[in-house]
C-alpha cells in the first residue's frame, strides 16, 4: 500500500487521505459533487448571478469545476459558465431596453409638459 509523509509533521500518510490524522494539515481536496442537487445549485447561481451584480462572484464555484482534471465534473463547470455568459448577456439587454425606456419616458414627459 503506497503512503505519503505529511508536509507539516513528517509522519506517513495514505494517499486517500484529506488530512493528516496526526497533526490535522490539509493533504488533500475532497473530490467536487457531482450530485443532482449540487449541479442544480451551481447552474442556478450561475443565471442569477450577474443579476445580483456578481456580489457574490467569490463564492461562485463555476471555477473549480471548470478547472477539475474528472471529465464529468468539468462537463458541470462548462455548463455553468455557459449559463453565467447567457445570464450575462441577457442582464445587460435588460439593463439597455430598461434604460432605454426610461430615457424615452423622461423625452415624452417633458415634451407634454412644453406642449410639444
Amino acid at each position: 500500500m503506497e503512503s505519503n509523509i505529511c508536509s507539516f509533521c513528517h509522519e506517513p500518510i495514505l494517499p486517500q487521505y484529506y488530512f493528516c490524522p496526526n497533526c490535522g494539515t490539509k493533504v488533500n481536496s475532497a473530490p467536487l459533487s457531482t450530485t443532482i442537487g449540487t449541479q442544480a445549485w451551481v447552474y442556478a447561481f450561475s443565471i442569477i448571478l450577474p443579476m445580483i451584480l456578481f456580489i457574490f462572484v467569490t463564492k461562485w464555484p463555476g471555477v473549480k469545476y471548470f478547472k477539475s482534471s474528472d471529465p464529468k465534473v468539468k462537463l458541470i463547470g462548462q455548463i455553468a459558465w455557459t449559463l453565467l455568459i447567457l445570464s450575462t448577456i441577457f442582464t445587460i439587454w435588460l439593463v439597455y431596453i430598461w434604460t432605454e425606456n426610461l430615457i424615452q419616458s423622461s423625452i415624452n414627459s417633458i415634451n407634454v409638459d412644453f406642449g410639444v
